[in-house]
C-alpha cells in the first residue's frame, strides 16, 4: 500500500533540521526499496521547510513503526505529520 507523507517543520527549526538530516538520510538509505519519491518542502526563498515522501509499505502499522523511529519525529524537527493512503499510478524509474 502507497502512502503520502506531508510534514512540516517547527518554527526556526531549519538550523536543527540540517543537523538531523544526515541521521534522517540514513534511515531513507536503509528504506530504499521503500521510497517512491521523496525530498524537502522549499519555502518562497527556497530553505527546506518540511518534506514529502511517497512510500511503499504492507500496512500502516507498519508505515508507523518507520514513524515512530524517524530522526526528524525524535528530535522533535517535524511539527505536523500527515499521512495518507494513496495509489500510484505512474512512477517513472520504478
Amino acid at each position: 500500500m502507497q502512502f503520502i507523507i506531508r510534514a512540516y517543520d517547527g518554527e526556526g527549526m531549519l538550523e536543527k533540521r540540517l543537523q538531523v538530516r544526515p541521521r534522517h538520510l540514513e534511515g531513507m538509505k536503509r528504506l530504499n526499496s521503500r521510497i517512491i519519491c521523496a525530498g524537502g518542502l522549499l519555502d518562497g526563498e527556497g530553505k527546506m521547510k518540511g518534506s514529502v515522501l511517497i512510500m511503499d509499505f504492507p500496512s500502516r502499522e507498519e508505515l508507523d513503526d518507520y514513524l515512530k523511529n524517524e530522526p526528524y519525529i525524535l528530535e522533535h524537527v517535524w511539527e505536523t505529520v500527515e499521512v495518507e493512503p494513496m495509489n500510484v499510478v505512474i512512477a517513472n524509474g520504478r
